[in-house]
């Protein structure tokens, strides 16, 4: 008898010791109105708003002609399929976490990883939208460096925490001088530098562009390429992100709600499971 107890017991235990491993999946209220949507992914596209399709109940926040929303919205892709190609034209070694690669170059020199890739997107929106006085970041020092100065012919001289900057080179405002200011601003500037420099944004208040961050070294930031609304005032996001190794920039699937990938419901200080990389405690930011 006392052998039946003692196997009645062990099986109860382990019963017990398995629950509490069970995977418990956040309850999402949202996911019932958008669960028989078909096809959020539209495999015939080459933009963000057209690759992506609108959850039932759901429409898209109307943003103004030529704002940042706008030109984030309709940001080319590439075919379907594209594989995530790192900086030394190897394939990244997974590739099960995304649906889609935005048509921007991925440097051979390894610079542009998950901040840069971001800092590189607003200022090529900044430039094409001849607003190139306010391209500028601070380095993780605190320093601010302008593309203004730097195409006047001003240097940074980098002495530990300590930046001084010096006329050493011509005036260059084209478009390769460009570039090479940004790989100066690779360099020196992060997710640190961005989420001490940007504005805090609270997740009710988020819009396109905004930034998912972890400021750190390592850290990591992802940036919200669509969004949509619905009569209760629920909005969902579209998210795209760089990485390291520097590689491709690439839109995510939601991994850890298939029902409503590639879509996202955002909450301050929220886990967040983002392709391979969990944000512990959601805090997001905006670019000025």
């Amino acid at each position: 008898m006392k052998k039946v107890i003692l196997i009645l017991f062990i099986c109860a235990s382990l019963i017990v010791f398995a629950l509490q491993f069970k995977p418990v999946e956040k309850a999402v209220g949202i996911v019932s109105a958008v669960i028989d949507t078909p096809g959020l992914v539209n495999k015939d596209s080459l933009t963000i708003v057209s690759r992506v399709n609108i959850p039932n109940g759901y429409k898209r926040v109307d943003y103004a002609k030529g704002s940042f929303e706008t030109y984030l919205r309709h940001y080319k892709l590439k075919a379907f399929g594209s594989k995530i190609i790192n900086y030394d034209d190897t394939n990244y070694f997974w590739q099960g976490g995304h649906i889609g690669i935005l048509e921007i170059s991925v440097p051979k020199n390894g610079l542009q990883q998950c901040a840069d890739a971001l800092i590189r997107i607003r200022s090529e929106y900044l430039w094409d939208s001849n607003r190139k006085d306010e391209i500028g970041f601070n380095f993780t020092s605190g320093h601010y460096c302008s593309w203004t100065k730097y195409a006047d012919g001003y240097r940074p001289k980098v002495n530990g925490n300590k930046v001084s900057f010096h006329k050493t080179a011509s005036a260059n405002s084209s478009k390769d001088n460009f570039y090479k200011y940004l790989n100066l601003i690779y360099m020196y500037s992060g997710t640190l530098s961005l989420y001490n420099e940007l504005e805090s944004v609270s997740a009710k208040d988020l819009k396109i562009g905004d930034m998912l961050i972890k400021g750190g070294s390592p850290g990591h930031i992802v940036m919200i390429g669509d969004e949509v609304v619905n009569k209760n005032n629920e909005k969902l996001f579209v998210l795209f992100q760089g990485n390291t190794p520097a590689q491709s920039v690439h839109l995510v699937k939601n991994l850890e709600y298939s029902a409503i990938s590639p879509w996202y419901q955002l909450e301050d200080d929220a886990i967040i499971l983002v392709s391979n990389y969990t944000f512990s405690s959601a805090k997001f930011v905006r670019f000025k």
